[in-house]
């Protein structure tokens, strides 16, 4: 079981959306921040890197955006609705601008083809509590 939802599990008052779907979220966005990031330093490290400095920005701007989402669904205490959807949308359109550049480069990097997927799943998880809210 993940911390994730180990914490979830201790919260001391009820809240509105699955504990499942809210900690496989937390899950994919912690994944995704981390295989960003990663990403990002290991492009640094190759030889063409002049040809990867969209690839290194998207994967920086999403590991940022999935961490401060991950941070805002995290807290359930008196969330404000209207916030978090938007939070998770702008995560949405940072995992797929992220993923859809890293898949540009996954045949030659496999640190690419990591993080496109990472990124597939965490944009999968903010869809369905998206869905779930």
């Amino acid at each position: 079981m993940s911390y994730a939802k180990q914490m979830l599990d201790t919260y001391p008052r009820e809240f509105n959306v699955d504990a499942d779907v809210l900690a496989a979220t937390i899950d994919a966005l912690s994944d995704s921040a981390q295989a960003c990031t990663a990403c990002a330093d290991d492009c640094l490290s190759e030889e063409m890197v002049g040809d990867l400095i969209k690839c290194i920005r998207l994967c920086l701007d999403c590991a940022d955006v999935c961490t401060a989402t991950l941070r805002v669904v995290s807290r359930q205490t008196e969330y404000d609705a209207n916030l978090t959807r938007s939070q998770l949308q702008a995560c949405v359109v940072a995992c797929k601008s992220c993923r859809d550049e890293c898949e540009r480069h996954a045949q030659m990097h496999e640190h690419c083809r990591i993080c496109a997927e990472a990124c597939r799943r965490c944009e999968e998880a903010c869809r369905r509590l998206l869905a779930a809210l």
